[in-house]
């Protein structure tokens, strides 16, 4: 049951941070004029099937945005009841969140492997799943406690003796 609310935890702080995310591509819209991406919504539309893949854009993209970060977010609540916490756990969760996407863009036909991306644009993607990682991260952390099993019930000392990662 603990793994269970970690989880529910952790979905409702990937909302949270998919939130951020998305304050933080306006506001880096508002500066290098950047375009919306239509990609999370054409995504959405080719993995279920939904006639007119690019109508609806807005309200497609949100669903993706927020389920990707929903689910994702779940496994960062558990990453936090394991123990696995703070910015370091966060920095660890960016590329599952960027792989994530990776392979629902590439499998549904939508996206492109992105070593082919223009540079610019491949770093303001990684730049705001880290975003997304830290804020969804900083939730989890702040809501979900480390469960007795896990290494932080170890004795402090037991944690510094050889062997022990």
């Amino acid at each position: 049951m603990a793994l269970t609310n970690a989880a529910i935890k952790g979905a409702l702080a990937g909302l949270a941070g998919a939130a951020v995310m998305t304050a933080g591509e306006k506001l880096e819209q508002t500066f290098t004029r950047r375009p919306n991406s239509h990609v999370p919504g054409r995504t959405l539309a080719n993995l279920v099937g939904l006639p007119r893949p690019d109508e609806d854009r807005f309200a497609r993209n949100m669903a993706m945005h927020y389920t990707a970060g929903a689910m994702l977010g779940a496994l960062r609540g558990l990453m936090a009841a394991a123990n696995l916490r703070g910015p370091l756990a966060s920095v660890m969760h960016a590329p599952v969140r960027l792989t994530t996407d990776q392979i629902l863009e590439n499998v549904s036909g939508v996206g492109a492997p992105p070593w082919t991306w223009p540079r610019d644009e491949l770093v303001i993607d990684v730049v705001h799943k880290g975003i997304y990682s830290l804020a969804t991260g900083a939730v989890a952390d702040a809501t979900i406690s480390a469960l007795p099993t896990s290494s932080a019930g170890r004795a402090r000392r037991a944690r510094r003796l050889k062997g022990f990662s």
